[in-house]
């Protein structure tokens, strides 16, 4: 049960952001901006990112829905995402990607353990400004999100069925502001 009176049954930041709706759309516009707007990095790794520092961050919500979202999103490889938070096991994924997930898991424990080697890393890779800028934000971005979601003990489903349908509306819709 949350720590402060929410609509109960609706699942994580979802019922934090209709408590407070003026502080709650922005935070749904931002998230659709990261994970769905212009961006070289794919919606699936943006998806895969959100997924990644959740997990670091031990926010069940914010992974299960995130890693959901990435599956859908990868498809065929959907593997991926469970290889990656389940076994850390990063080897499909692309030198760039893996550069850009260190840099993540530094952003996730503290902004300045970002390291000029970690970018240098990343662009020997392929990351270009625009990806690094966009994964820190991601990074950053979502954990304060898991701290928003953990911090009022927002409910956290345990059903993986709800989390399916979860990833496959966020991947098919984005990030709508929930109707109250």
């Amino acid at each position: 049960m949350a720590y402060i009176p929410v609509q109960e049954g609706l699942p994580g930041i979802r019922s934090l952001v209709q408590y407070r709706p003026e502080t709650g759309k922005p935070l749904y516009d931002l998230v659709q901006i990261l994970l769905r707007g212009p961006s070289p990095l794919s919606p699936a790794e943006r998806e895969l990112i959100a997924a990644y520092v959740s997990s670091r961050n031990e926010c069940g919500f914010c992974m299960n829905s995130h890693a959901a979202a990435a599956r859908c999103l990868y498809g065929d490889q959907e593997q991926i995402v469970d290889d990656l938070l389940y076994k850390n096991n990063q080897t499909e994924l692309s030198e760039k990607m893996q550069a850009l997930l260190a840099i993540a898991g530094k952003v996730q424990k503290l902004g300045k353990s970002v390291s000029p080697q970690d970018i240098e890393t990343a662009r020997k890779a392929g990351a270009q400004d625009e990806d690094i800028h966009d994964t820190v934000l991601i990074a950053a971005t979502f954990s304060l999100f898991n701290r928003y979601v953990d911090g009022l003990a927002s409910f956290t489903p345990t059903n993986e069925s709800a989390y399916e349908a979860m990833g496959k509306r966020m991947s098919e819709n984005g990030y709508v502001f929930p109707n109250q």
